[in-house]
């Protein structure tokens, strides 16, 4: 008998320190090199945008973004890994773009893994373009680095 899967319906909630463990465990478990709990904390104390999105008590995922002037800067963006592939990167980046404007911002700034095609993919399908290339900027294991792609959207 095959199981019928229900519609997940999702909502924001700011990340908080209640929070925090839940995106932690999937932080570690989307990434090689992932976010420390110092990482997140520091994000949060400094006022960035910290959003989680949630089914339930379940973390879908989150992004944090950092205000500038005219811009916010996209520092992680991450959807857990058993929801990969349904959208929710896309939700998330709405979010985002509505609450950057909400800020008066005019672009939207993010840097993505040389190798990471998918998340590129995501980002140029959302309207991001192509900008530069940050040398080295990720770690890569081995005591190697990654180059970064800068891309950037206009609101």
């Amino acid at each position: 008998m095959n199981a019928v899967l229900q519609p997940l319906e999702a909502r924001f909630e700011p990340i908080d320190a209640v929070r925090l463990d839940a995106v932690l465990a999937v932080e570690h478990s989307a990434y090689a090199h992932p976010w420390t709990r110092g990482n997140f904390t520091d994000a949060l104390a400094s006022g960035y945008e910290a959003q989680a999105l949630l089914a339930g008590d379940i973390v879908l995922g989150y992004f944090v973004a950092m205000k500038g002037v005219d811009e916010v800067h996209l520092l992680n963006i991450t959807v857990a890994p058993q929801f990969q592939r349904q959208g929710w990167a896309m939700v998330m980046l709405d979010a985002l773009a509505i609450w950057a404007r909400g800020q008066q911002a005019g672009w939207l700034w993010l840097e993505v893994r040389s190798g990471n095609h998918r998340a590129q993919q995501i980002y140029e399908a959302h309207g991001f373009r192509r900008v530069g290339v940050r040398k080295a900027y990720y770690p890569a294991g081995h005591g190697q680095r990654e180059d970064a792609i800068v891309m950037s959207l206009k609101l």
